[in-house]
């Protein structure tokens, strides 16, 4: 008699949909690998649809900014951290209402849409993407793995293994912060996981064998087997049952008492252990079955437990004792010298310096304050020098009551000055100028360690004149990471200072790099020359008249900031943002301001020969009478901008972007135009060429040289305006193209 064989389920959808169409054609692995990619997809497309439109709505939406949502902020910072990319400014951005909405909808979808994801799984043993492709995944006793495997299988054994070990070797191998690797090596450690199929006799990955788990072809759909065969029981003395796999089908035979195999059809295949299970572990009855041991171990217990607190509580006593001992005795010395101090009159000018000096030596938290408390007070000069140089030795703890008392006397300064007598404007000035000195003085002493130091609008400016003159001097010093914001830092000596460094990681370009913030400072006349300020927050900056030649400045942000009359020969501006900000009369010679952002900025009678601006955004930017000489403005985007009266000879113009730009009286003798788009530029009274000088006796002006002449080979002059007779006819012979040429021929 024939072994009967496993048919397939009648009730079985074949050709209805394409996924259904695809789990016939598709082999097992193909349908495998196509469900997770589709899982990715759905994950990743959560999150991005939302966030690109959150994007859109950001530069597009004209409703009023609102601060990025605080939930956004720490997201972003977290994964910044994680990835090692710089911040910077995206902390303190605004961005439209809508923006906040989708990006927040960008946070919730994908945790929306893997929960639903990973409960599908717990409880059918299908995500969606995996029921479309007819895979399942199941125990070995055939059941849905349940949610709590479900998240273990997905969680650690698919992605948190692969990602982990490929996150660590980037991390502490030398690759960071290059994300690039990063991902090669996620890639590399996601392919070897799912490797392990290969090398699996029941084609297990590893998050299968991490979990317990098995794929199987969901369309084979079993029905149940008899209860005899689920539950384990026997199905006759001499019944067996055989199982046996054919081509990826199960198939069985079941012999009864005749020894003949009887028609019975297994459609389930139930997967046990055939080893003797293990009794559990039970502590109540191992006490029960020893309970003089058990007793034993109680005792021995509690009395260690009772001796270790007694110990340790004795051990506390004692320490505490000690501590407010040695409290006591740092207080009697210190009310002892202040006590000194008080009693000391003003006259006894080498006792009251002595009694601040030890004051100062003191490892007493109430000194500092005391000390800056004291010198808002003092009246006598050599008293005022000794409390500065007390603070000085103080170090860095001093910094914050001294800024503090800064800004204080800075108040007084401007009431006095109104209403004070030359005597009391005298005393706070000097006062001011003491704080001044020590603030300087403990930046000098501990350079490169004062991270995150804080002397937000601090009075730091220059006095030349009286009694109380100061002029900051922290020339080749590293001042990364020091709040500088709103303060008053004129005629300040900053050459070679560093004011950009790496952070705890010690690696450039990452999340933790110290950047200096200037926001607002005034450094009018300060002289920069060749300091670092990469990356530098320089938003609404003074700078009128600084020296910033040979400073690196890219990447910072000049937003609004007042650059009128500053030298910045030699720049680093590269990627700089100087949206709107004011650089009347700047001198930019050879300065590099490639790819930076000078839109609606104010250059009016700039001088920047030679100065690089390839991609630049200088749209609607105002250059009226400026010298742009043999300037490189290749490929930058000049889009209505004002270049009327510039000097523009021996500039390089391919392919710029001059849409409706204003370039009236300009002298583009010797520039390359060539590719350059001048749709609605307005060219009246352009100079395309120079002509010799006339001679005092020479009656007849000699025609332009041709090596003087403009570039516009192919330059597409027909929607350019105000174009004179003499212009079109340059156009026209030397290979421009205009409406006019065709005419004329």
């Amino acid at each position: 008699m024939a072994s009967p064989s496993i048919k397939r389920s009648q009730n079985q959808e074949v050709g209805q949909s394409l996924p259904l169409r695809l789990r016939w054609v598709l082999p097992m692995v193909m349908r495998r690998c196509a469900a997770v990619v589709v899982e990715v997809s759905l994950v990743a497309g959560s999150a991005l649809i939302p966030y690109s439109i959150g994007w859109y709505a950001k530069d597009h939406s004209k409703a009023e900014a609102v601060p990025l949502n605080p939930v956004l902020a720490s997201t972003e910072e977290a994964i910044a951290k994680t990835l090692g990319y710089p911040l910077r400014e995206q902390l303190t951005q605004e961005v439209a209402p809508l923006t906040n909405l989708f990006w927040c909808g960008a946070l919730v979808m994908p945790v929306v849409v893997t929960g639903w994801q990973l409960y599908l799984l717990g409880k059918t043993g299908k995500t969606t993407p995996k029921r479309w492709f007819g895979v399942q995944v199941v125990t070995a006793y055939g059941h849905p793995p349940g949610l709590i495997r479900a998240i273990w299988r997905e969680a650690v054994g698919r992605w948190g293994v692969p990602m982990g070990t490929a996150y660590l070797l980037w991390r502490y191998t030398g690759a960071f912060p290059d994300v690039g690797i990063l991902l090669g090596l996620a890639g590399l450690m996601l392919l070897a996981e799912s490797s392990c199929y290969l090398f699996n006799s029941r084609r297990r990955t590893l998050h299968d064998q991490l979990a317990g788990t098995y794929v199987l072809d969901a369309r084979n759909n079993f029905s149940s087997y008899p209860n005899s065969v689920q539950t384990g029981r026997s199905l006759g003395r001499d019944q067996t049952v055989t199982l046996d796999m054919e081509d990826g089908w199960y198939s069985s035979q079941e012999e009864g008492s005749t020894g003949q195999p009887s028609n019975r059809t297994v459609t389930t295949i139930v997967l046990t252990s055939q080893a003797p299970r293990r009794q559990p572990l039970n502590l109540w009855l191992w006490m029960r079955r020893y309970p003089g041991l058990t007793l034993l171990i109680i005792a021995f217990a509690s009395m260690a437990s009772i001796l270790g607190t007694f110990v340790g509580t004795q051990i506390y006593i004692q320490s505490q004792a000690n501590r407010r001992e040695f409290k006591n005795q740092d207080n009697q010395v210190f009310l002892g010298l202040v006590k000194q101090l008080s009693s000391t009159p003003g006259n006894a000018i080498e006792e009251r310096q002595g009694v601040i000096l030890a004051l100062a030596r003191l490892d007493d938290t109430r000194a500092v304050p005391f000390l800056v408390d004291l010198l808002a007070q003092e009246k006598t000069p050599s008293a005022i020098d000794a409390l500065q140089q007390a603070l000085v030795s103080k170090g860095p703890e001093a910094l914050t009551p001294l800024q503090r008392l800064n800004q204080a006397l800075q108040n007084d300064q401007e009431t006095l000055r109104r209403r004070g007598t030359p005597q009391s404007q005298l005393l706070v000035a000097l006062r001011q100028r003491a704080t001044k000195r020590a603030i300087a003085k403990i930046l000098t002493i501990y350079t490169g360690q004062l991270h995150e130091t804080d002397l937000s609008r601090t009075e730091l400016s220059q006095v030349s004149s009286g009694s109380a003159q100061f002029t900051l001097v922290l020339d080749n010093l590293i001042l990364s990471g020091i709040n500088f914001r709103s303060a008053k830092l004129t005629n300040a000596s900053l050459r070679n200072s560093i004011f950009y460094g790496p952070g705890n990681d010690e690696r450039l370009g990452t999340f933790d790099d110290w950047i200096v913030d200037l926001s607002g400072a005034d450094l009018r006349e300060a002289d920069l020359t060749g300091s670092n300020l990469t990356n530098a927050l320089l938003n609404g900056t003074n700078l009128m008249r600084a020296t910033l030649s040979r400073a690196k400045l890219s990447n910072s942000r000049l937003r609004n900031a007042n650059l009128s009359s500053t030298e910045l020969i030699s720049t680093d501006l590269r990627q700089a943002v100087l949206e709107n900000a004011s650089l009347t009369g700047a001198h930019l010679g050879e300065a590099r301001l490639a790819r930076a952002n000078l839109h609606g900025a104010r250059l009016g009678q700039v001088k920047a020969v030679r100065s690089d601006f390839t991609f630049a955004n200088l749209s609607e930017s105002n250059w009226h009478s400026a010298d742009l000489s043999e300037a490189n403005l290749s490929n930058a985007d000049l889009r209505e901008a004002d270049l009327s009266s510039t000097k523009l000879t021996g500039a390089d113009l391919r392919n710029a972007q001059l849409q409706n730009a204003t370039l009236r009286n300009s002298n583009l003798s010797t520039a390359d135009l060539r590719g350059a788009n001048l749709a609605g530029a307005d060219l009246q009274g352009v100079n395309f060429a120079s002509a010799p000088r006339v001679q005092s006796n020479q009656f007849l002006a000699k025609p332009p040289i041709a090596t003087s002449a403009a570039r516009i080979k192919g330059v597409n002059f027909a929607q350019a305006i105000n174009l004179g007779t003499e212009q079109l006819k340059f156009i026209c012979n030397n290979g421009g193209r205009h409406p006019q040429c065709l005419n004329d021929r």
